[in-house]
């Protein structure tokens, strides 16, 4: 910029906002959402895998429960869960 040479207001917000942008890039990260749908089937399959193991001698009366469907259905959330919970972690920048 020249001397008296003047920004106007709408240039002057625009180099606000840039500088802005860049601060918050570098002090705030987002967490991306795939990481808490991660943690959500995590801590659900906990839960219905420890219901099941609870339920493992005393199966209830429905057809096919000699398969122990819960236990399945937690270790395959706790397995997708896991992955998610892995693959979308935060990371931190430095080296």
């Amino acid at each position: 910029m020249r001397e008296g040479q003047f920004l106007t207001s709408r240039a002057v917000k625009q180099e606000f906002a840039v500088k802005e942008r860049s601060a918050m890039h570098e002090h705030q990260r987002m967490l991306p959402v795939w990481f808490f749908i991660g943690l959500l089937l995590t801590i659900y399959g906990v839960i219905i895998l420890a219901t099941s193991l609870s339920e493992w001698s005393h199966p209830p009366a429905v057809v096919l429960s000699k398969y122990h469907p819960g236990v399945w259905g937690g270790v395959l959330l706790l397995l997708i869960g896991g992955f998610y919970v892995l693959r979308f972690r935060p990371r931190s920048n430095r080296h």
